[in-house]
């Protein structure tokens, strides 16, 4: 990306707890991008067509949505914001995640990584379903999904507020004289988040190099004191749901790009050069990947509901035709365990049908009780967990 570096001095500070050689007055240059609105970047015909197989692969993903099959777009979108947590350092289970969801969803309590991992899940659906429809799209937007993410983190005063003081990456903790990269200014953020909506609210480029221009930018930005990445990746989807090249369903690209941590951050750093044709380049690989990956799943998942409802019909005691048990096992993919308020929710059927619907799937061992207790009890949905661990690791179903 092209930009300049702008000398900058830190000031001593000799308050601060920490050795001399920290406290002492010195010199770094930080990073000032140029407007993303005034890129434009020219492919070369192999990474054009790099581009191409990847937007191919995201509209391929979408032709099979349908509104029967909304539950598995959620699925697709918590793996996103799993994976995208998992880049940051955050590792948690997918069978540990499941159980703090479930407590959380009858009233206990979660450990901290799971209430940070669960946030980030529902910034990622502020993000596609709501801001992406946002006409036009403003740093408000990215305001509410920063604030939605960062809510129940350990620094909550920092949600949906942008930085007022210089950050870095890498170095030491005091100041950012030996940094790895130091991005802009404090009061050069407000500018190019603006300059960042323009180029959102854009269709002059490709949807996908639009979205990978948007991400990277964002991050050398880092207009937040924390949460920058998970924020950022958001973002990707956002440019490819306002595109329209991906209505309903996200590709987990946070899943390849976490397996790829090492050269996920190399290409970011790569971008800060003068040519950014590499990270297009890197980055429509990882939507290819991404984008299949995610169709076999779909149709892993579906042949997984289909196994539950013959279960269910070869039962000793199968339901009629328009019982809630059939609606429950259409909702269980969004929700891989679940709880009788959830389940509820997600039918829309009476809490009476629903307890009924809960000991059928469970006799016809589609659901798991995940404990004895019969006060705030939660279910597993048998095998769809083995599923998406297996999604998270990046692995093609068997």
């Amino acid at each position: 990306m092209p930009g300049h570096l702008i000398p900058q001095v830190w000031q001593h500070a000799p308050q601060i707890h920490a050795p001399a050689k920290y406290k002492r007055a010195c010199r770094y240059e930080a990073f000032l991008p140029d407007p993303l609105t005034q890129v434009a970047p020219s492919l070369p015909a192999e990474v054009g067509g790099v581009v191409s197989e990847a937007e191919h692969a995201i509209r391929a993903l979408n032709d099979a949505a349908r509104p029967a099959l909304t539950p598995l777009a959620r699925l697709l979108l918590r793996t996103e914001a799993i994976a995208s947590s998992k880049i940051e350092g955050m590792q948690l289970g997918v069978r540990e995640l499941a159980r703090a969801e479930a407590r959380m969803e009858t009233g206990g309590k979660a450990g901290p990584t799971a209430r940070e991992v669960l946030a980030n899940i529902g910034a990622m659906e502020v993000a596609v379903e709501e801001a992406a429809g946002a006409a036009p799209f403003t740093v408000e937007h990215i305001l509410t999904v920063h604030r939605r993410l960062m809510e129940a983190s350990e620094t909550p005063r920092i949600a949906g507020r942008l930085r007022t003081e210089q950050n870095w990456i890498g170095g030491n903790d005091y100041n950012p004289c030996d940094a790895d990269y130091v991005p802009p200014p404090p009061a050069e953020v407000a500018p190019l988040l603006a300059d960042l909506c323009q180029a959102i609210n854009a269709e002059v480029l490709s949807p996908l190099v639009q979205a990978a221009l948007v991400h990277a930018q964002f991050e050398t930005i880092h207009p937040f004191e924390d949460g920058n990445g998970r924020t950022g990746r958001a973002l990707i989807h956002v440019v490819l749901r306002r595109r329209g090249l991906a209505p309903s369903y996200v590709p987990p690209i946070s899943v390849v790009l976490a397996r790829g941590r090492a050269r996920y951050i190399s290409g970011l750093t790569s971008f800060r050069g003068e040519d950014v044709t590499n990270w297009i380049a890197y980055f429509a690989a990882a939507t290819t990947e991404a984008a299949r990956l995610a169709t076999a799943y779909v149709g892993a998942v579906q042949a997984r509901t289909a196994q539950w409802k013959a279960q269910l019909a070869a039962s000793p005691d199968a339901p009629r035709a328009d019982a809630a048990a059939w609606a429950l096992i259409d909702v269980l993919p969004a929700h891989p365990m679940i709880t009788a308020p959830v389940a509820a929710a997600a039918t829309g059927r009476a809490k009476a049908a629903i307890y009924q619907a809960l000991k059928q799937l469970e006799q016809a061992e589609v659901l798991l009780p995940l404990s004895a207790a019969k006060r705030n009890q939660s279910w597993e949905a048998t095998g769809l967990l083995d599923l998406l661990m297996a999604l998270e690791s990046g692995e093609l179903p068997g």
